[in-house]
């Protein structure tokens, strides 16, 4: 196989996989408690986006990246950890800007990874990501899955949800 393809199939394989792990297992449980319990668990996940920090770190990654993709990378990462704390830190307070919150990050966070994948197609050699190609590869299709949730989720109407 072609070196160029190995990321992009990689990635694919990972969305259908992380989309089917959603459809059946996850989102029948989540839709079935209130809607901050549900939440929950999956700003949880994203408050580890601060791991996006290692595309800074030459040693972690093959060769230090194209600055083009690694800053917005990195920091847009930490942004979104930050916005899922925060947001995370309001639903549990039920604090009235708990769900607004949670809208800002899942924006935030759904434009920062659809601008990380933009950038790193055009500025990332695959060999250069050395031990963070699992970033890509497989947390990236997990956290849009997840994104995808939460937009979901905030769909809900009012009365399903706490």
């Amino acid at each position: 196989m072609e070196l160029p393809l190995v990321l992009p199939l990689s990635m694919v394989l990972s969305l259908v996989s992380f989309s089917l792990i959603g459809r059946w297992y996850v989102m029948p449980l989540l839709v079935s408690i209130p809607r901050v319990e549900a939440l929950t668990p999956l700003l949880l996940l994203h408050s580890f986006r601060h791991i996006g920090m290692a595309f800074l770190l030459p040693g972690v990654t093959a060769n230090a990246l194209d600055a083009r993709f690694a800053l917005p990378a990195a920091y847009g990462d930490l942004l979104a950890a930050a916005l899922a704390f925060g947001a995370l830190t309001a639903l549990r307070r039920r604090w009235s800007l708990g769900i607004p919150l949670v809208r800002i990050f899942n924006t935030v966070g759904t434009v920062d990874l659809l601008n990380a994948f933009g950038q790193g197609f055009q500025h990332v050699m695959v060999e250069d990501l050395g031990a963070m190609y699992f970033v890509p590869a497989i947390v990236v299709p997990a956290l849009l899955v997840t994104h995808y949730m939460i937009y979901r989720l905030l769909l809900r109407p009012q009365q399903q949800s706490s």
